[in-house]
């Protein structure tokens, strides 16, 4: 059967629900962020969109520092609220009973809630139309230990990480696979290993 032809629109999904926390430790904000995303890897660079209208655009445009923080399906009913409400009305994180810590190269503070943490500093603001682009380097990574095994490794599957579709909040479910999988050999089997007795 033929698709069906709609007009342009932001239909593309799903996308993070992250949580962008700006200002400083004294006087901290957050806003719920869909529109963003990785641009390049080297050097690691990201963008959040963010309608001028917004509390936090200002804050961010004149530090030119933001942290994407990466949000988890316990942390729901907070991110919602943070993308509803003003920080010039009200304290979000206080009232959403999120935290906050000192990051290690921006001023604008960390979410400790949140398993993953990008400091990022921005290099560009692009006027897109409704929103304004801010292109920004990710300069540090902060990582909950807790989601790190005995070597070092980085388990986000183990967070239950929130992403966002079409106006809906989902918990991200099983794996299915993993980079290169499709294309991946197969082990030789081990001819030393000794066969099941049937």
């Amino acid at each position: 059967m033929k698709k069906i032809s709609w007009k342009g629109s932001t239909l593309l999904a799903p996308v993070p629900a992250a949580l962008v926390t700006c200002g400083t430790m004294e006087k901290p904000n957050a806003l719920t962020i869909a529109w963003t995303g990785i641009v390049n890897s080297n050097p690691p660079m990201t963008y959040i969109s963010v309608r001028p209208e917004r509390y936090s655009h200002a804050i961010i445009k004149e530090s030119g520092e933001f942290v994407i923080n990466l949000t988890t399906g316990r942390m729901v009913r907070g991110v919602d609220f943070c993308g509803v409400r003003s920080g010039r009305d009200m304290d979000k994180l206080t009232l959403c009973k999120f935290h906050t810590e000192e990051a290690q190269a921006v001023a604008a503070p960390l979410l400790s809630e949140s398993p993953v943490s990008l400091e990022c500093r921005v290099t560009e603001v692009k006027p897109l139309g409704s929103h304004d682009m801010f292109l920004a380097e990710i300069v540090a990574v902060d990582v909950d230990p807790a989601i790190l095994d005995e070597e070092g490794k980085l388990h986000l599957e183990k967070s239950g990480l929130l992403a966002y579709s079409h106006g809906e909040y989902f918990a991200l479910g099983k794996k299915i696979g993993s980079f290169g999988f499709s294309v991946k050999k197969k082990r030789p089997k081990n001819p030393a290993r000794p066969k099941k007795k049937k």
